[in-house]
């Protein structure tokens, strides 16, 4: 990913991450494979682990302890009706962002018509 790519990513990813468990609770590891599916190939587990505990210190998802086949029991992350609504706003938020940059991306530059 380039570093503009990154930098955008910084401030969204949380609300891709809400909008991954508005679908399913996940853990994180299906989290990051899920993201990659998506085509985030350069997202690394580190970052959604990290992400992962600031939105349940937030109070955004519930988390539930599933015992896992190989090693310790897995956290298991759902949306929470408080991270439901922090969601919904995101996406107003990403809609208005997305429109007023398609106006400028379309509007024809100067000396152009």
């Amino acid at each position: 990913m380039g570093k503009q790519m990154t930098e955008m990513l910084k401030g969204t990813l949380e609300g891709i991450v809400l909008a991954i468990l508005a679908v399913q609770p996940a853990y994180g590891y299906e989290i990051t494979a899920r993201l990659r599916d998506q085509g985030f190939s350069d997202i690394v587990e580190g970052t959604v682990y990290a992400l992962l505990i600031r939105i349940e210190q937030r109070g955004l998802v519930d988390v539930e302890k599933v015992p896992s086949e190989k090693g310790p029991p897995r956290k298991v992350y759902s949306l929470n009706a408080v991270g439901g609504e922090y969601l919904e706003e995101f996406w107003r938020t990403w809609s208005f962002l997305a429109e007023r940059i398609e106006q400028l991306h379309n509007e024809p530059a100067e000396g152009e018509n």
